[in-house]
């Protein structure tokens, strides 16, 4: 720890990313709920190109203050993988190569380049603490199909799916589309398999937009996945804790589109929550039960927030997705979740910082190199 015994953290957001506006407003909240008593705190910006920006402000990397001329009078900075330096270092002409040495990072790089594994292999590198679930769980949790086989093969309940790569989708896509048609019918549903919130997805009810489903996905990933339509409710839990992890309430989502899109989820108001959701408490701790066992299965640590469909025909519970860096915004289901659930958000943030010391300690435990 920093000598002035605050808790130095670092939080990283931006990033390469689809979802790189929704890491800027995740990032201003938990900004404001760092206790300033506590943690010196450290904002790391990643602009769009994958440039590091230290003491940036998240608003600045939105669309109407990216001009070149703010953006440098912030300090650049790279994060090394050398564990004697545990931090910073920065690279601009005023302090070059002076160090900033980080306690723990929070990292709030939702999608591609962030919460797929990158960011925390970097910081393994690094040797510093972080919030959140690992290398294996964060690639596994971003790989849609891999997730889905994970879960299946840890006797969880997921829809039928199958995946495609984007080069046999350009080379005949005919054939995929009769393949999807015979496998699925319609209505089913298009996914780029690495991508998150909601980016690049399609509800498909025809060859036609099945087409324009494949081209659009294709354009976020190389592998695409189809997913059976399951008609039903759209639940979600959040999870919190490392190797005895907790599930909050459950809250639901009545989206005002067709199914809950970008646009649904960040753009239009109009879509509904529902928090805690409206069943019955058999189905409470069933659906508790799940979030936590999907957590288990990808080996997660932190958090999480868990994804499910309330069959409307069986009352059956399909497990959809896990997030490993959920959405931290003032009105995202994760915080809500665990405030309907008696932890509040300053708190939950406090509690994550401390999981990430803990995780740290353990993995401490584990021999490095053989004598």
């Amino acid at each position: 720890m920093n000598s002035s015994q605050k808790i130095r953290i670092g939080v990283v957001f931006g990033g390469r990313s689809g979802e790189h506006e929704v890491s800027l407003i995740s990032a201003q909240s938990i900004l404001k709920a760092l206790d300033p008593e506590k943690y010196d705190v450290i904002p790391i910006g990643i602009s769009k190109i994958g440039t590091w920006l230290v003491g940036i402000d998240p608003q600045k990397f939105l669309p109407d203050h990216t001009s070149s001329k703010k953006i440098c009078q912030d300090s650049k900075t790279g994060l090394l993988g050398d564990p004697s330096h545990k931090g910073l270092v920065l690279l601009d002409q005023t302090h070059p190569m002076e160090k900033v040495k980080l306690d723990v990072v929070f990292p709030v790089v939702h999608g591609t380049n962030g919460e797929d594994g990158t960011l925390q292999g970097m910081l393994e590198l690094a040797d510093i603490p972080y919030v959140g679930c690992g290398v294996l769980a964060s690639s596994v949790g971003m790989d849609k199909t891999s997730m889905k086989r994970v879960f299946r093969d840890a006797g969880l309940p997921v829809a039928d799916f199958k995946e495609y790569l984007r080069k046999d989708w350009r080379g005949n896509s005919q054939k995929i589309l009769g393949d999807v048609e015979a496998h699925f019918g319609y209505p089913c549903f298009v996914k780029p398999v690495n991508s998150g919130s909601s980016v690049g997805i399609s509800k498909a009810h025809n060859r036609d937009e099945l087409s324009k489903a494949f081209d659009l996905a294709s354009k976020f990933d190389r592998k695409i996945l189809v997913e059976a339509f399951v008609d039903g409710r759209e639940l979600e839990v959040s999870v919190l804790g490392n190797d005895e992890p907790e599930a909050s309430l459950p809250g639901e989502i009545v989206p005002c589109n067709e199914f809950y899109d970008y646009k649904a989820k960040y753009i239009d108001e109009r879509s509904e929550l529902h928090i805690p959701a409206k069943i019955c408490d058999e189905k409470i701790s069933e659906i508790k039960d799940l979030a936590v066992r999907a957590f288990k299965a990808i080996d997660g640590a932190g958090m999480a927030r868990v994804d499910f469909f309330l069959e409307t025909s069986t009352n059956r519970l399909i497990l959809n997705e896990i997030n490993t860096i959920p959405g931290f915004t003032g009105v995202s289901m994760y915080p809500k979740l665990w405030e309907a659930s008696g932890l509040k958000y300053s708190e939950l943030v406090d509690r994550l910082v401390q999981l990430a010391f803990e995780r740290y300690s353990d993995k401490q435990e584990s021999l490095q190199t053989v004598a």
